[in-house]
């Protein structure tokens, strides 16, 4: 007759645990728990990413936002509350008037790899357009936050 020591049902489970600190050890402390951001896309030399739908891309894109030189954030309020706005046309601008990327946000987050300068960044979200100033300067780090305040929804 075989007999099963009575310790065995707890080593696939040891085994378990054991593998996974190993990978988290691996991983490095402090090293982020997150989703990887969208592919990086590129416009005229000028590269970006968007998106931030969601907790994880959220949380990535949040966490990435100081690797990037100008970090945007979209949003719209209706009635006091606020809720994040994707589709936005964004167009920047350099000080002499040109083109540096013209896209469409694919979520509500845009962060863009910017050369040191100034610039003026448009934002169109439901055919309204607000424009900002931004000075980029050796280290990057400029973020800017659009609002959209809609009008709530009347009775039909």
């Amino acid at each position: 007759m075989h007999t099963t020591p009575a310790h065995a049902p707890f080593s696939g489970i040891c085994l378990k645990i054991a593998a996974a600190a190993i990978l988290l050890a691996a991983a490095g402390p402090g090293a982020p728990a997150y989703a990887q951001l969208p592919p990086m896309q590129t416009q005229g030399g000028t590269e970006y990413v968007s998106g931030g739908f969601g907790l994880d891309e959220s949380t990535a894109f949040k966490q990435a936002m100081a690797q990037f030189p100008l970090a945007l954030t979209f949003a719209s309020q209706v009635d006091g509350k606020a809720a994040y706005a994707a589709d936005v046309q964004v167009v920047i601008r350099d000080d002499n008037d040109a083109n540096v990327l013209n896209v469409a946000s694919d979520g509500p987050f845009l962060l863009v790899k910017l050369a040191p300068g100034n610039y003026r960044v448009f934002a169109t979200y439901e055919n309204q357009t607000q424009s900002r100033k931004v000075s980029i300067g050796p280290r990057g780090g400029a973020r800017l936050t659009f609002q959209w305040n809609r009008p709530a929804s009347g009775p039909d």
